[in-house]
């Protein structure tokens, strides 16, 4: 496996950042680095192109990256800001003429059936999105013919899919972790991690729960992800994080060896 490229298309909260009519200083920066669409990520390993989520600003992140080409989605679970954009694959169904591989749990599948239910009727509408449903849980799995492996943690109750990507671990909403699969990241060379704001959260890590689960993990870097604009300006935040901890951002990317 070569080495893999992950770009952050998106390092937002659900909201995303600036949040509509807020006048809070990150919501007012002039600082790219504190314009935040949905979270998510796109990773290329052996010539395969990966994305991970598929959220409300798909479109524009797809646009704003020059993506002309998609392998396969690998969907952490079904809330709106994470499968929301999933009707404007339909781009990539008509250039590469064929259906979309989507790849998520139990859960996440049946919200994909039930909200683009007209993608899956008998007799469909024409223009449609095209998606191959493909169940994955716990554990090793292939997606365009990558070899990668998928660990849960809890979005407060609700069991969310991260996965590991050779040296790359891509985490977002979590909360929880049971320490067995957390045993199957420890020491991963690379960590991406929820860390939403200061403030206790119920279904998110805060700051410093996900300083702390840096720390149980071991990673050599980590970059956070998921962040909301109570977590202060980047500028802001780069002078306080640790060494090897930094805050990621829309269009950051980074080469991680396997």
């Amino acid at each position: 496996m070569a080495n893999i490229t992950l770009e952050f298309l998106g390092t937002g909260t659900s909201q995303g950042v600036p949040v509509i009519g807020c006048e809070c200083a990150v919501c007012r920066s002039k600082d790219p680095r504190d314009k935040r669409l949905r979270t998510s990520g796109l990773v290329k390993v052996n010539g395969s192109t990966v994305l991970i989520d598929a959220g409300p600003d798909l479109r524009q992140q797809m646009l704003r990256s020059k993506v002309t080409h998609l392998d396969a989605v690998l969907l952490t679970h079904e809330h709106m800001d994470h499968i929301s954009g999933l009707d404007d694959l339909r781009a990539f169904n008509y250039r590469q003429r064929r259906a979309m591989d989507i790849h998520a749990n139990a859960a996440t599948l049946r919200a994909v059936e039930r909200i683009y239910h007209y993608a899956f009727d008998e007799d469909r509408y024409p223009g449609v999105p095209e998606l191959r449903l493909h169940l994955i849980d716990k554990g090793s799995f292939r997606a365009a013919d990558i070899e990668m492996e998928a660990v849960e943690v809890m979005h407060d109750r609700l069991p969310v899919l991260g996965f590991r990507i050779g040296g790359l671990a891509y985490i977002t909403d979590a909360k929880t972790m049971d320490p067995a699969q957390l045993e199957r990241i420890k020491g991963v060379d690379t960590l991406v991690l929820n860390a939403l704001r200061r403030k206790e959260h119920p279904s998110h890590l805060n700051l410093r729960e996900a300083l702390e689960f840096v720390e149980r993990v071991g990673p050599r870097r980590t970059f956070f992800t998921h962040i909301s604009h109570l977590l202060e300006l980047h500028a802001v935040m780069e002078g306080e994080l640790p060494a090897g901890v930094s805050l990621a951002y829309d269009g950051l990317l980074v080469e991680i060896p396997v």
